[in-house]
């Protein structure tokens, strides 16, 4: 067990993804107590940084989700404040919170993962990008999965299954962010993949989510009873370690540490399509890592107890 200490307990804060992040802070909270650490809750917000001056934790456990938390943002503040964090640091954040730069590093590394296009909001303002729609549409086929390019939850991704239906789905997205992305549709089991660990990551056993929806959608992630969490989930050993092999190797191009969660389709070929990384996976009681970690014979407060031994700075 580690030693105890003045624990903060980074949540909340304004990103969209908000309520998720408290559900999440909560529950790492009362783990913290029971491994006997002090525990001081901060909401994120504008007085943060005079907060942490004052609280003077000796680390931060940061349960943030979303834009501020996740993107590299309250990283670097805690880099200039010298605080040790959880999770992993400034640059495999933003890397992993910017698809398209993420889905870059999976295709250098030789990770397979649905072909997009990706634009930015003053592409089809100032260039006309929406006139090579139907290039676009013929290079990826159709259903497109349109999504914001830095955004978490699945929240503002739309499946347009006709070509009337793309430019209303990039609306959606460019409300959610200035970048979008338009990847190939891959119909499959969506399995999720959560890693442990810094200098040896370990794969924790796969979990597949099955619902009743055309996708992973916000609803069906934080909705109980929307959505059936198989852990592990039904593979093959063989298939279960590619997957296992896969999520490790995203997590160690991307450059993360501490823990991450890896979302991937395996299609009816048994085929696996890398989605996107998470750099601080939600702990919720709806979660995917807990539900692995569970699965792989850890319980929760072992899991918090791992993440905080391996808060550090930089990295």
């Amino acid at each position: 067990m580690t030693t105890p200490q003045r624990v903060a307990v980074l949540k909340g804060g304004r990103s969209l993804e908000r309520e998720v992040s408290l559900r999440s802070g909560a529950n790492v909270e009362a783990a913290l107590r029971r491994l006997g650490h002090e525990v001081i809750s901060v909401d994120a917000d504008p007085k943060l940084v005079r907060t942490l001056r004052a609280k003077r934790p000796d680390v931060v456990f940061v349960a943030m989700h979303g834009k501020g938390g996740e993107d590299g943002t309250v990283q670097e503040l805690l880099e200039i404040l010298s605080i040790p964090y959880t999770g992993s640091g400034v640059h495999a954040c933003a890397r992993s919170m910017d698809k398209v730069i993420a889905k870059a590093i999976f295709a250098n590394a030789g990770i397979p993962t649905p072909p997009a296009f990706a634009f930015g909001e003053d592409a089809f303002r100032e260039l006309g990008a929406a006139d090579a729609l139907s290039e676009i549409e013929e290079r990826l086929g159709l259903p497109l999965v349109v999504k914001p390019a830095k955004q978490g939850s699945a929240l503002g991704i739309t499946v347009a299954r006709e070509p009337n239906d793309v430019p209303r789905a990039l609306m959606t997205a460019l409300s959610f962010d200035d970048h979008v992305l338009l990847e190939r549709f891959v119909v499959g089991r969506e399995i999720a993949v959560s890693v442990l660990g810094t200098e040896h990551p370990e794969a924790l056993p796969a979990v597949e989510a099955v619902f009743a929806g055309e996708f992973y959608d916000f609803e069906a992630r934080y909705t109980p009873g929307m959505t059936e969490l198989v852990a592990p989930a039904h593979l093959g050993p063989e298939l279960a370690d590619e997957v296992a092999r896969t999520a490790l190797a995203c997590y160690e191009a991307v450059g993360c540490r501490g823990f991450g969660r890896v979302d991937m389709i395996i299609d009816a070929e048994d085929r696996i399509w890398v989605l996107e990384i998470n750099p601080i996976p939600g702990m919720t009681d709806t979660s995917l890592l807990p539900k692995a970690a569970a699965a792989a014979g850890l319980s929760f407060d072992e899991v918090i107890e791992r993440v905080l031994g391996e808060a550090a700075l930089g990295g």
